[in-house]
């Protein structure tokens, strides 16, 4: 689980936040699917080298926005994205597919993955203003 979760010290982003992000997409693709376990916080914590409220921070929003649920004595575990059908945690194939082609694409054209992202928030953004 944590050699999918990364922190770039230098990046503006704050660690919390990465760390949210990345667990929010992991989520939204179906790689980690409804019931899916996470490490607990102290153990993200140790493994990426920060301090557990950072983990515990990250935790935090992800289960306020209805990502994962905390449970005593169970851990941590994925609910599922918010508005996905039962049981498709991936949304539409044709999306993912699409996801896919521009990320071999970018890839083979040499952009890095943040700056992929980068575009990608980019282009949101300037479509969503009228």
């Amino acid at each position: 689980m944590t050699a999918r979760v990364t922190l770039d010290l230098s990046d503006p982003v704050p660690p919390y936040e990465q760390i949210r992000r990345q667990l929010s997409s992991l989520i939204a693709v179906g790689v980690l699917g409804p019931g899916s376990r996470l490490p607990t916080v102290r153990s993200l914590a140790a493994d990426l080298g920060i301090a557990a409220g950072t983990v515990a921070r990250a935790y935090k929003e992800l289960e306020q926005s209805g990502l994962i649920e905390s449970r005593r004595r169970n851990g941590t575990i994925v609910v599922g994205p918010p508005g996905a059908p039962h049981g498709v945690a991936g949304g539409d194939a044709a999306v993912m597919a699409a996801v896919d082609v521009l990320i071999r694409s970018a890839r083979e054209a040499g952009i890095r993955d943040d700056t992929l992202i980068d575009l990608v928030r980019g282009r949101l953004t300037s479509k969503l203003d009228p």
